[in-house]
């Protein structure tokens, strides 16, 4: 084995990492929209609605088939070997967070899949007679349709979990390396999720069950930027320059206006009207939940690679 050192890694030679583009960001929020709607999708099939004929767990898992698709598509790209991706199946690294999230998004798409089989859409199943086989046999099985909302509901927290936990395992960036990043990406996730139902769900009660908890999950999306935020603050000096980056630094505009402003807080305010029938329900309001959640990974992503150890150790 060779040994190699160098001194390159230094604030005056690389004053930040930037290795991550706009792929990364893209599939960490695509991930944690889809992990979202899978949530939603089982968590409405646990209970029982998929009795109602515009229950959205009918068209979820299709929208979240195609979306995660296009978010690996968009990872793809970011792969400097594109070739030799096929490896991360040859092995399952337990230490690993990006060995996990292979094997997660392996398993992914059969529950998507199960969840499609509950009821097909009729161009599908009039063309593939296997598929409406298959559906038959599943709907006959007694609780099947319970078993597969658990499965998607288990699959859709780990999809989300592993999104923030891919970043925060990478101790090298000081804004990553915090254990709350996880809960952060998970709730944004289903913020989005939930206004994106929100937006699209055809059952008038269903949409405004997404649009209540949507508010919730915004409400403890704001609580968990606060904890993150006083973590960072009270931890190392490292740490407390990494979370300046977003809150006073390059960032600041970006992090206080679309994510905390445009992002949470203006929305919660008029959702919260919309479901005391206040005012009317309105697209404006998820769009901006979605573009929000969408900001807030490019935001994480490109400042915790600005953000930087050895400009602590060596000095500003």
């Amino acid at each position: 084995m060779n040994e190699l050192s160098h001194t390159r890694t230094n604030h005056l030679i690389d004053p930040s990492m930037h290795v991550w583009g706009w792929e990364i960001p893209v599939y960490l929020f695509l991930g944690g929209l889809v992990a979202g709607m899978m949530i939603i999708a089982g968590y409405f099939l646990f209970m029982g609605r998929h009795k109602e004929p515009k229950c959205s767990c009918f068209y979820l898992p299709i929208i979240s088939t195609i979306v995660l698709s296009i978010g690996m598509f968009a990872l793809f790209l970011d792969l400097e070997h594109k070739l030799y991706f096929w490896r991360l199946y040859t092995t399952f690294q337990l230490k690993s967070p990006m060995s996990w999230g292979a094997w997660i998004l392996v398993l992914v798409y059969p529950a998507l899949f199960a969840n499609i089989l509950i009821r097909p859409p009729e161009i599908i199943s009039n063309k593939f007679r296997l598929i409406a086989s298959l559906s038959e046999k599943i709907n006959r099985m007694k609780n099947s349709t319970r078993l597969i909302g658990i499965l998607n509901i288990s699959l859709g927290v780990l999809l989300g979990v592993y999104t923030g936990i891919l970043l925060s395992a990478l101790g090298a960036r000081p804004l990553w390396n915090t254990s709350i990043l996880w809960m952060l990406f998970l709730i944004s996730g289903l913020s989005a999720a939930a206004a994106f139902v929100h937006l699209i769900a055809k059952d008038v009660q269903e949409r405004e069950m997404l649009a209540k908890a949507d508010n919730t999950f915004l409400t403890v999306e704001l609580i968990v930027i606060i904890l993150l935020i006083v973590g960072a603050l009270s931890s190392t000096q490292a740490h407390i320059d990494a979370i300046n980056i977003i809150l006073t630094g390059p960032f600041a505009a970006s992090f206080w206006v679309f994510v905390v402003g445009l992002g949470i807080i203006i929305p919660l305010i008029f959702q919260v009207l919309a479901v005391q029938h206040k005012i009317i329900h309105t697209p404006v309001f998820p769009i901006m939940v979605i573009v929000g959640g969408l900001i807030l990974r490019f935001i994480i992503v490109y400042a915790g690679q600005y953000s930087h150890w050895s400009h602590t150790v060596l000095g500003k």
